[in-house]
């Protein structure tokens, strides 16, 4: 694993210590420099962007004279820099180019480095790894995504799946395993797609709440990186959680 890097600012009279991993995205806003990181937060400096660009090095890209963004934490470029948290900034148009070739070219690095270091190669050895998850009373897999040749997240893969995930999809396990999701379900939702992405490029771990219209169920879904290229899920019935209060 790469060493972590991290840039030391002073923020609100405190000196902290970032890791660079976690920027999104730097944005001038007169003499400050806001810089955003994973968990919605902002950290205000008196650095300017040029500082700053020389002290995170490589990974990041000027979209325009105010803006640094981390090129890992691009999911696509339209009219707008449309980020993997859901935000989107502006960028200078003559940059389209640039940005997109960059982003292209990261990608494919960290794609690249999926190759199956240590990563199960046959459905016995998925079960095998994962088997004490076989009796979990929620359901459980683990999925490796699919991307095509412009390296951007098409599908998914189910490499295992624990009998309460073969419940909550309505499918027997062995329909499910080592098929894609596309392929079972006609009518995939990209809303799943995107966030298992993130959490495979940019290993965030994540938490969703929303209506599954492939299987006509409100989900809870917690997913996280677990191998390279893969992530894990784990998924709940809204309508099977009893929900208590504390007092």
């Amino acid at each position: 694993m790469p060493e972590e890097r991290y840039i030391t600012i002073v923020s609100e009279r405190k000196t902290i210590a970032l890791r660079v991993s976690t920027i999104l995205y730097v944005l001038m806003n007169g003499k400050y420099a806001n810089i955003h990181v994973l968990g919605d937060q902002v950290y205000r400096t008196t650095m300017t962007l040029g500082e700053i660009e020389e002290k995170i090095g490589d990974g990041f890209l000027r979209v325009h004279r105010g803006c640094l963004v981390a090129v890992m934490a691009i999911h696509n470029v339209t009219d707008t820099i449309n980020l993997s948290n859901g935000e989107s900034l502006g960028y200078t148009a003559r940059k389209k180019g640039e940005i997109m070739k960059t982003l292209r070219n990261a990608q494919q690095d960290v794609i690249r480095g999926f190759q199956n270091h240590g990563v199960p190669m046959t459905d016995d050895e998925y079960h095998d790894y994962y088997r004490s998850f076989d009796q979990l009373p929620f359901a459980f897999t683990d999925i490796e995504m699919v991307f095509d040749e412009e390296k951007r997240a098409v599908d998914w893969i189910f490499r295992y799946g624990n009998p309460e995930l073969a419940r909550l999809e309505k499918l027997p396990s062995d329909r499910l395993i080592g098929n894609s999701f596309g392929s079972l379900f006609s009518n995939m939702d990209s809303k799943w797609l995107r966030s298992y992405e993130r959490a495979v490029l940019y290993g965030e771990k994540l938490e969703l709440i929303d209506y599954s219209p492939e299987i006509d169920t409100n989900l809870k879904v917690t997913c996280f990186p677990t191998f390279p290229g893969h992530c894990g899920c784990i998924l709940f019935n809204i309508s099977e959680i009893e929900f208590v209060s504390s007092r």
